[in-house]
């Protein structure tokens, strides 16, 4: 049996005539930048994730850069965020001048630790950027309680929720990702910034365009991160659909840990007052390499999510960061074994999956 690790793919088959029919009217109507179906989407995505406002840009990473911006943060100031995630949280603080300021992660949710947080705060520490990793929310109210602004990194999590209520409107910015495998993914880069302030989402709406309140008065130094109306009306076709997605990505993930019980591997564990959408399923076991070859030759590929820190990329190798330095990360990054994950996998191929790994044990 073949298992693909992803298959965005499989969403556009179901929902073919809906997105055609989309996409043909924005080519008809002839408004392709920052039109009807943008405006709409924001609207519908600040209600459902309990935002007052949302402003659709570029893309995750731009969305994470515009906040700090839109915070006023820049050469001289200092961010934390995670080790243990994807480059952009830290990309967007070096992009701005300010000093990335890396926290080791708790080892069950991999979401940043508060108590390593708080030996990173100085003078200078200037945000925080909690990553809500793998669609589990990451500990805020501990994280609150530094005082600092949040930019919560919902790129994984969209439509999860801590205590009662979705992440990415309980800090001061929010930052979602359209990447075509998440969750909510479009057909091409996307993304949106999610705020409560009306002066932040102002000034995001023009830090996005150049800068600019009014046409060619430019006020601000801005950037061309604008959402394309067919992103955004592709977007508005797959939103009804998300939450019976992540659904059943709930139920594939407890079908894994049903099956996998019992063998020594640990299962993703859910952080009290938290929901988890399983944007990843990840495992931990210390023959991680052997069992990923053994999937492979059965038809079933997956990827590791990630296999270097970032502190020991070689592109931050100035900052001086050595293996040690971040230990908890370090281990779950030799450790972790992401299996497939996606609202259309079946049943069939999900035990598939779970008779490989049993079988290799």
């Amino acid at each position: 049996m073949n298992v693909p690790f992803l298959n965005p793919g499989a969403q556009f088959t179901a929902l073919r005539t809906e997105i055609l029919a989309a996409v043909e009217a924005v080519l008809a109507g002839g408004h392709y930048i920052l039109g009807p179906n943008v405006a709409a989407l924001e609207e519908a995505v600040a209600a459902m994730c309990g935002a007052r406002f949302a402003i659709g840009v570029n893309s995750g990473s731009d969305a994470l850069t515009l906040a700090l911006r839109a915070l006023g943060i820049g050469p001289g100031d200092e961010v934390i965020t995670s080790p243990f995630t994807y480059i952009a949280p830290a990309e967007s603080i070096y992009q701005l001048g300010a000093r990335i300021v890396f926290a080791d992660i708790d080892p069950r949710y991999f979401t940043l630790n508060p108590t390593e947080v708080a030996r990173r705060i100085t003078s200078k520490t200037k945000a925080i950027i909690p990553v809500h990793l793998f669609g589990q929310a990451a500990p805020l109210d501990a994280l609150k309680e530094f005082g600092l602004p949040l930019v919560e990194d919902t790129a994984q999590a969209i439509g999860a929720e801590y205590q009662g209520r979705p992440v990415g409107s309980q800090g001061t910015l929010g930052c979602l990702s359209f990447y075509p495998t998440k969750n909510l993914g479009a057909a091409g880069d996307g993304g949106m910034v999610l705020t409560n302030e009306a002066a932040l989402a102002k000034t995001l709406r023009m830090l996005r365009v150049h800068g600019v309140e009014r046409r060619y008065h430019h006020d601000l130094h801005g950037w061309n991160s604008r959402l394309d109306e067919l992103q955004a009306a592709i977007l508005r076709v797959k939103l009804p659909h998300l939450k019976a997605g992540n659904e059943r990505r709930g139920v594939i993930a407890a079908r894994y840990s049903s099956g996998l019980a019992g063998l020594p591997v640990e299962l993703p564990e859910t952080l009290p007052g938290s929901s988890h959408i399983y944007h990843v399923f990840a495992v931990l076991l210390d023959r991680r390499d052997e069992l990923q070859a053994h999937l492979a030759a059965h038809g079933v590929s997956v990827l590791i999510y990630y296999p270097v820190p970032l502190h020991l990329q070689k592109c931050y190798s100035d900052y001086g960061w050595k293996p040690g330095d971040f230990p908890v990360a370090e281990q779950i990054s030799q450790r972790i074994l992401p299996l497939p994950m996606y609202p259309e996998l079946t049943d069939s191929q999900v035990d598939y999956v779970i008779e490989l790994i049993r079988k290799f044990f």
